[in-house]
This record gives structure tokens, sequence and C-alpha cells, in this order.
């Protein structure tokens, strides 16, 4: 007599993309800070792995002087990061993906980087802040949470749970105010200078003097504010390359390192 045979098994779903790390809250619950990796487990000597991080700046006011020419994007540095291969994390706002969706898609959809938040607004979240406006503090998780809707309505895909502060700039305050964001901050410890630079060398020289293992560097993806950063990272990622570093994503030295 026959007998039916059981249905083959379902074809085995690809593993679910790991969730991007993040960092537990702070004291109560201030929204917590990454600035590098930390030394390798048990004391040992910590891995030769470097981000370099690019802040697509555009503030809420600047649509005027975009519709007169000025350019707030990089598609040039961008081509280069694909061409050499390094992975990335982009700081964007969410004025600079209302003024460039296909520009901010095409980054969302590429795996080798990473979309991180970066405001709205690029108001400044405390004051002085290189004379940035000031976002209210009752306003700063709407003016988080407002740049996070830009990315979805430009259909920015691989968008990560960080927030970059404009400025680098914050306080006790600023941090307590943007704990419902759910977000870790993540600042930098090698500053690359290239904001409003010109000399490519310097900016190459101030990055290669600070970079060590597990460093996180902040640098510009905005040609009218740093128009030497693609001929930096032209001399700088190579010559990382030749001492030995890995460039890796934010996710990938939180991963390890928070």
């Amino acid at each position: 007599m026959y007998k039916r045979q059981p249905p083959p098994p379902p074809a085995s779903a690809s593993p679910a993309p790991k969730k991007p790390p993040t960092m537990a809250p702070g004291a109560a619950g201030r929204t917590p800070v990454f600035e590098r990796r930390v030394a390798g487990a048990g004391g040992g000597p910590a891995e030769k792995v470097v981000a370099l991080t690019f802040d697509a700046d555009m503030t809420a006011d600047q649509g005027p002087r975009a519709a007169s020419g000025e350019r707030f994007d990089n598609p040039e540095l961008v081509t280069l990061l694909r061409r050499l291969k390094v992975p990335s994390t982009v700081f964007m706002t969410g004025r600079w993906a209302e003024e460039y969706p296909a520009q901010a898609k095409a980054i969302g959809a590429d795996p080798l980087f990473e979309v991180a938040n970066h405001s709205y607004s690029h108001h400044a979240f405390s004051s002085p802040c290189y004379g940035l406006p000031v976002v209210g503090k009752n306003a700063m998780t709407q003016d988080v949470e407002r740049a996070f809707t830009a990315f979805r309505e430009a259909g920015v895909r691989n968008v990560v749970p960080y927030f970059r502060f404009p400025g680098g700039c914050y306080d006790d305050t600023a941090l307590r105010a943007l704990a419902p964001a759910n977000v870790t901050a993540v600042q930098w410890d090698v500053v690359s200078g290239d904001a409003f630079a010109t000399d490519a060398d310097a900016v190459a020289e101030q990055v290669l003097s600070g970079v060590r293992p597990g460093s996180l560097v902040v640098m510009h993806c905005t040609r009218s504010a740093a128009p030497a950063t693609e001929a930096a990272v032209r001399r700088i990622v190579p010559e990382l390359r030749e001492r030995g570093y890995r460039f890796v994503k934010v996710s990938e030295l939180m991963r390890d390192g928070a």
C-alpha cells in the first residue's frame, strides 16, 4: 500500500540580520555616549580597527542657499569610498535627506554604509555651539524623530539608532531630554579638521597622527563646507591600511567595544 510521504521541510530562511548594538542608558536614563572602542578584552592589545564617519550637514534654514547652487552633498566622496571599499557611517540630517533624497536612498541601500541621525535641523542641543541656533529642550526628541521620518520618506535603509549632536555639543540637559528617543549618542576621539579646510594634506596628517586602535574619526560629506575631504581620504585610507588598520562601521566598532 502506498504510504504518503511527509512534505519536505521548508527551506531554511536566511538568518535575521543582527540588530545594531546600542549602549545601555546612563544614570537616571540619560542618553549614553560612545566615543571609541576600548582596549581588547583581558587587557590584551586592541584590534587595529578604525571607523571613518561622515557628517552630511544641512541646517533647516539653508534651503535658499541650496536653491542658489551651493552644494551640501559630496557624491565624489561617496564614489571614492565605494571604490576603495571603505565601510563607513554617514550621520545625516533630515534636512539633507529632504534636499538630496536620491543620494540619501542610494547611500542607505548600499551595504557598505549605514545611516545614522544627525538631527533634522542641525541646530545646537546646547549653547554656545559654533553660533548655531539652539533647539529647545522640549523639542529635542521631536527634532531627532523628525530626521528618522525624513529618512523613511526618502526610502533610506540601513538606518541605525545612533545620533550625533550637531557640532558635537551637548550637556546633561540634552542627555536627559533625548532619553525618549532611545538612541546612542556617538562622538569621536579623532577630529579630522576638515570643516572649511582647503589643505587636504593637513587634514590627512591630523587624522593619521591621531588614529589609534579602536578610534572613531569625524569627517564631513559636504562639498561647500569641507572641500578637501575627498582628497584627504585618498591619502588616509591607503596609509592606514599600510599600517595594518581595518575600516569598520560604527556598529561593528561598538559591537565589541561597548
